[in-house]
């Protein structure tokens, strides 16, 4: 009888030495979507009551994806924190985002990292026309792993060699590509433009004579896009006309926000301008069509369709 009270009283002394002491050897948040504060820079997940949190400029997250193997390398320190919190209830995004977080509920433990890299690796997010093939890039999708991480914890530090965050996606505005199928030839050179308020879509064509003839066509004519036959889409912060590519210096005004320009052609397969010709009136129309082709900018790219309509220039 004295062993069996003894052993009851080790057993509530155990107990009572353990209530509201925290052990954490592991935080796992695989299963949980990462979330960005609205007025600042800090990514975090939440699981219950534990918080992973990632404070990181945007700076570092660009639109634009990164060569395979080779991801953006950021140094954990002063202006990258990487913090695990447990609270005593389930926590929110008021227990980081405001700028006053929220007192409740409780924080019990914090682990700091205080050695590592960030690594991201960003891919760009595709939506395809089902009917013209044509892709938009809608996001970027940036996925964040922590190398070599240490965390200074209250009663030592954890280190992990390799810790995967997750992914985090920044969204972008698709491009418009409002174009009409009204083209119109540069009044300074052999440009042929197409324009839609801040968007510009220019062939800049050393076969220009070749291709747009004043003769009707039976079959297109066509030419491969290269370096001398090139294909530019240009996105402005305002409207933009040809006054702005004939001008001597380039305006200041409006600026160039994005410019994407067409891969080169390959025969028969991809990167071909093709070109038919008919009457209208007492001159010509040139109808434009751009087959198989890819557009990049940086290391991201989309595709234009297997066949675009560029639009129709009218020669007398």
């Amino acid at each position: 009888m004295k062993r069996l009270l003894g052993i009851l009283t080790a057993l509530l002394l155990i107990t009572a030495c353990d209530d509201g002491d925290l052990t954490v050897d592991t935080i796992d948040f695989s299963e949980v979507n990462a979330q960005k504060c609205s007025s600042k820079d800090v990514i975090y997940k939440v699981k219950d009551s534990e918080m992973l949190i990632l404070a990181i400029p945007a700076s570092n997250f660009v639109n634009d994806e990164t060569p395979e193997g080779d991801p953006i390398e950021v140094t954990i320190g002063s202006n990258v924190e990487v913090i695990y919190r447990q609270y005593n209830g389930d926590t929110s995004a008021d227990n980081i985002c405001p700028t006053v977080p929220s007192a409740t509920p409780n924080l019990l433990e914090e682990w700091n990292a205080v050695a590592g890299t960030v690594q991201i690796t960003t891919t760009a997010v595709k939506t395809v026309n089902a009917t013209t093939g044509i892709t938009q890039i809608t996001g970027y999708k940036h996925f964040i792993v922590f190398k070599d991480i240490t965390f200074q914890k209250p009663n030592g530090t954890q280190v992990y060699e390799t810790y995967t965050f997750g992914n985090y996606t920044t969204s972008v505005s698709p491009l418009a590509f409002g174009f009409d199928e009204e083209a119109e030839k540069s009044t300074c050179d052999n440009r042929i433009f197409n324009f839609s308020g801040s968007e510009s879509f220019v062939l800049d064509l050393a076969d220009y004579s070749t291709l747009l003839q004043n003769e009707v066509t039976t079959s297109p004519r066509t030419a491969l896009i290269s370096a001398t036959n090139k294909v530019t889409y240009r996105l402005f912060n305002g409207t933009i006309n040809d006054a702005y590519f004939c001008a001597a210096t380039t305006p200041s005004t409006p600026i160039l926000a994005q410019e994407w320009t067409a891969n080169d052609g390959v025969a028969d397969v991809s990167g071909i301008i093709e070109v038919s010709t008919t009457t209208f009136g007492s001159g010509f129309q040139h109808t434009i069509h751009l087959k198989k082709v890819t557009m990049t900018k940086g290391n991201s790219s989309f595709y234009l369709g297997d066949d675009y309509l560029y639009g129709s220039v009218i020669t007398p």
